[in-house]
């Protein structure tokens, strides 16, 4: 399985938090990951966004369905994130789009076997696999990419 992270882009100041919208520069941010996600994002995939405005504005860029989960937004914890992707059993790719500090707690239990705060860039997709290594699974980070860097 597919599990790719993709932490929404560079969002104004404010609150309430959950309607902090996307600067002009988070707009870029989406539009290049989105073109960087063309020619690589299955059709197949499955979208998961946080109902925050910013993780929302992010995945418009895609111009693709996606599907709104609560239990993946702001503060949310690990475990909700694998189950709301059903990790690691899901036929197809799942792509979160969703917040720091959730997605590196993500990626760091998945690669390391326990939370840990790791700074994720704002914009930045870290696309991690579920491989066969002999016969143990193996999480695999494929790519680790900053909106900036493309």
């Amino acid at each position: 399985m597919d599990l790719i992270l993709w932490r929404h882009c560079d969002a104004e100041p404010g609150a309430p938090d959950d309607a902090r919208r996307l600067t002009p520069l988070g707009i870029k941010q989406a539009a290049r990951i989105a073109a960087w996600f063309a020619g690589r994002l299955p059709a197949t995939c499955r979208i998961l966004v946080s109902p925050a405005v910013r993780a929302q504005q992010t995945a418009q860029a895609l111009a693709r369905n996606f599907e709104t989960v609560p239990e993946i937004g702001t503060g949310a914890a690990v475990g909700a994130v694998l189950a709301a992707a059903d990790w690691p059993h899901a036929r197809n790719p799942v792509l979160v789009v969703g917040h720091q500090p959730t997605l590196g707690n993500v990626a760091a239990w998945l690669l390391c076997g326990e939370e840990g705060d790791r700074a994720m860039p704002t914009g930045a997709v870290w696309w991690l696999s579920n491989r066969l290594s002999g016969d143990e699974p193996a999480v695999v980070l494929e790519a680790a990419i900053d909106p900036d860097c493309i």
